[in-house]
């Protein structure tokens, strides 16, 4: 198959399902985004119906790349932390394309917005080890050393204060808790020490909604690693699933 150039690309999130047709060799929008708030129960058929009206949106008959918050092996879901346990053991790829009638690659949310970052964002033309954590409904995490990207890192499970790190670190919490910027920096920088300490990254970057408020908590962050905001922003998803997509089908 030959590579398309313009891929639909699919972030599927716990408060929105958010879509935009891209440009895979430049990295930019050809559109503006859709987004539909994630429906509640978050169940796979409701799901894939959301993703169906984004398709219909943009009248879509190409490829569509996706990430899903969850680990993906092959096309299989086998976790669904912040969307419906319905979820666990569903082939994602296989539903999404009868939804939506066009060919359907997907991956962990986290993993295709490192893709974004690493080929077109902060993360371009780094060599060394690499890692990205999306914060927001949860903490998505992802790692690439020299390039190569570890899949399904989740990371944003590991326990602190004796409770799951992102229902204690992740903007979620923020907004739920009423934290401000400094006092919520404080647990978050609580996670990245835990991080550092286990997988000793050269950079990290910070992606998901909060990335374009780094002026609000970066200066109450220290890390021995270099620290940066992602440059997709939170598009990184959207990006990086339509060239994980266009890797994939190529």
């Amino acid at each position: 198959m030959t590579k398309p150039k313009k891929v639909l690309g699919i972030d599927i999130g716990g408060s929105g399902v958010k879509g935009a047709v891209v440009n895979t060799k430049s990295g930019k929008l050809y559109t503006k985004r859709f987004r539909i708030p994630t429906p509640q129960p978050a169940t796979p058929e409701a799901i894939a119906g959301v993703v169906k009206k984004i398709a219909e949106h943009f009248k879509w008959t190409g490829l569509i790349g996706a990430g899903f918050p969850g680990v993906v092996q092959q096309g299989i879901v086998r976790t669904a932390a912040n969307v419906d346990d319905a979820w666990i053991n569903t082939d994602i790829e296989t539903l999404l394309s009868k939804a939506t009638n066009c060919p359907v690659h997907v991956l962990n949310d986290a993993d295709v917005a490192g893709f974004g970052e690493m080929k077109f964002g902060a993360g371009k033309k780094e060599k060394g080890s690499v890692y990205l954590i999306t914060v927001g409904t949860g903490l998505g995490t992802v790692m690439f050393i020299k390039g190569k990207l570890v899949p399904n890192l989740e990371m944003g499970h590991i326990i602190l204060h004796g409770e799951d790190a992102e229902k204690y670190a992740s903007d979620a919490a923020r907004e739920r808790e009423g934290l401000d910027w400094e006092v919520w920096a404080g647990r978050f920088n609580e996670y990245l020490e835990r991080i550092e300490a286990l997988t000793w990254p050269d950079l990290i970057i910070i992606g998901g909604g909060v990335s374009k408020k780094d002026d609000k908590f970066f200066s109450h962050i220290k890390t021995r690693a270099k620290i940066v905001p992602a440059k997709l922003l939170n598009e990184a998803g959207i990006i990086g699933a339509a060239v994980a997509a266009k890797a994939h089908f190529s």
